[in-house]
């Protein structure tokens, strides 16, 4: 990797640390504001809800300015506005009784700021290389600090709010800011940024055209995305709940369990990043070993195993989930042309946004029925993608010409 871009990949990779941190880091807070705002489970689960659906309906429009008029210039005012949805989110809490509306309208600001900037930071590390071994490497670097972020989420969020429930809030705006000032100061727009003016009817002829040639391949990794980060997000909201209610685990001890599978899942997609290269064969097969290994594990809780066998299983879950996100990363990225890169990545990150948003809610309202059952709709999602990604991704049509 050229050494000199190495600075602003770093700066890059704060966007989806800090992004992740500001949603993840609420998961293990949730059981406390439902206590103290009085609120339902489902009501809760709206917090982390209401993030993600906003962030899906922006962030094609996200990609699309991202195309037109530079990447820098969409993500910095899109972590402002993340940062300003924080601290109302955080203010509210704090000095207003029964601000559960007002957390959300914070929230829905948030997730705003959200849909311009990790979406939009994944094509700008495709604009910085030119070599693919350099793009996939540089995209699992970003993966792997989101992946890090779920992992640090956990721990953090519940030694902020052992002090007071709401202070996991208020960090955001902190590490919005600071990820703003990293990408102002040392992210250097690529040579040749500046944009081609295209009319929307043309952008959007553009993208039919395109889909027209590869719908297959794209479909599939937009459904596959989706579908992981329903199964992650809905599975975490669950174990947060079981360690809590069922088992009396919370605080920091609690974050740190949370963290176990996060933490495979961190360290398998930077192992991933660093492999794949431009070998799109060994993407297809990650991605379906990865799926095979998430629907075994899918299986194994739904028999409604030990904590620890549970807490095993999620660790493994991981280690596929891992394999997995950086190979679609890297589809997504080296098979589309520089001048729709943004928008087709930024409608890869609705789909997982998409995953986020029901993830927990959907959860939320299994838990009301046998365990099983969730976890039996999980490996049947799971086993979805298998099919999709045997018959559908075929890595000789997965090229940008």
């Amino acid at each position: 990797m050229e050494d000199k871009k190495k600075l602003d990949l770093a700066s890059l990779a704060s966007i989806p640390l800090v992004m992740t941190l500001g949603n993840s880091m609420l998961i293990p807070v949730l059981p406390m504001a439902q206590r103290e705002l009085e609120i339902s489970k489902f009501q809760s689960s709206l917090i982390i809800t209401v993030y993600s659906v906003v962030a899906i309906i922006f962030i094609p429009v996200a990609g699309y300015l991202s195309d037109r008029i530079g990447r820098k210039k969409i993500i910095i005012p899109s972590l402002f506005i993340s940062g300003i949805g924080g601290l109302i989110s955080g203010l509210c809490a704090w000095f207003i009784p029964h601000s559960y509306w007002l957390i959300l309208l914070g929230r829905f600001l948030q997730g705003i700021g959200a849909s311009g900037a990790f979406p939009v930071a994944i094509p700008t590390v495709g604009d910085m290389f030119k070599n693919q071994d350099d793009v996939s490497s540089g995209l699992g670097v970003l993966e792997t600090s989101n992946t890090f972020g779920k992992v640090l989420s956990p721990i953090l969020g519940a030694f902020l709010a052992s002090f007071i429930w709401y202070i996991p809030l208020l960090a955001i705006p902190v590490l919005s800011f600071g990820s703003l000032l990293l990408v102002a100061f040392f992210v250097k727009p690529p040579k040749g940024e500046k944009k081609e003016v295209v009319t929307v009817k043309k952008f959007l002829s553009n993208i039919k055209k395109i889909f027209k040639q590869k719908w297959k391949w794209i479909s599939s990794v937009f459904l596959i995305g989706g579908i992981i980060m329903l199964i992650l997000f809905g599975t975490l909201f669950y174990l947060s709940d079981l360690l809590e209610e069922k088992n009396h685990i919370n605080g920091i001890k609690k974050g740190f369990v949370l963290a176990i599978p996060l933490f495979s899942l961190s360290l398998c997609s930077f192992i991933t990043g660093k492999k794949i290269g431009e070998n799109k064969a060994l993407m297809k097969w990650l991605t379906f070993g990865g799926m095979v290994i998430l629907m075994a594990m899918m299986i194994v809780l739904s028999f409604n195993p030990s904590l620890y066998f549970f807490i095993g299983s999620l660790f493994i879950a991981g280690i596929g989930i891992g394999l997995t996100l950086p190979s679609l990363d890297a589809f997504i990225t080296e098979g589309i042309e520089e001048e729709n890169r943004g928008t087709f990545t930024c409608l890869y990150s609705s789909m997982r946004f998409i995953g986020v948003a029901f993830g927990p809610p959907l959860f939320a309202f299994l838990m009301t029925y046998p365990i099983r059952l969730m976890f039996w709709l999980s490996a049947l999602l799971a086993l979805l993608a298998i099919i999709v990604t045997l018959f559908f991704i075929r890595p000789n049509q997965v090229n940008t010409k």
